[in-house]
């Protein structure tokens, strides 16, 4: 698939069928996503894969601050993503002082950057995703044992689409576009 046709067709999708994405599969999203771009190279993001079903729903009914939809979806995924990232590397120089005003929010760019390309690589193979942002950071962290210095940056339910999804409107070029 050509890149601007992917990102153009590529939807959030919420129903899945029942099949895990394969080893082999999540191998090559996950090879793909790694090219993305990061702060200084420190490729801080992680991919943590829960297929276990127990965790799974424990992720869903303690984990989603009750929050109904995402719960659902995370239940009727094959795969969840915890999608983590290292925490002090980003936004860092050496000497432990921060480079710019942004401080160490740049991991919130590199998580998003990294997760935006594991759903199109992911779309390229035929697989379905959702980035889910309502979730209890610690309590998924617990759950999953997530290693210290690491956090919780999205939840990413994965697997075969069991739904027809259309584009919604979007804004124009003119909307979106400012020229000076």
């Amino acid at each position: 698939m050509e890149a601007l046709e992917c990102i153009k067709t590529r939807r959030s999708i919420r129903k899945f069928k029942k099949e895990l994405v394969t080893k082999d599969t999540l191998n090559a999203i996950i090879e793909a996503a790694s090219m993305s771009p990061s702060w200084k190279n420190t490729q801080i993001v992680r991919y943590n894969i829960v297929e276990s079903e127990d965790l799974k729903k424990d992720i869903a009914e303690n984990g989603t601050l009750g929050f109904e939809h995402n719960r659902d979806i995370i239940n009727g995924a094959p795969q969840l993503v915890v999608v983590s990232m290292i925490g002090m590397r980003c936004g860092y120089e050496r000497d432990g002082s921060f480079t710019t005003s942004k401080e160490d929010r740049w991991e919130m760019f590199d998580a998003g950057i990294a997760s935006q390309t594991f759903c199109l690589a992911a779309h390229d193979m035929g697989v379905g995703s959702v980035i889910l942002g309502i979730f209890d950071e610690d309590q998924i962290a617990k759950a999953i044992s997530l290693p210290e210095g690491e956090k919780v940056a999205a939840l990413i339910p994965i697997g075969y689409p069991d739904q027809e999804c259309v584009a919604p409107k979007r804004k124009t070029t003119d909307e979106l576009m400012r020229v000076m």
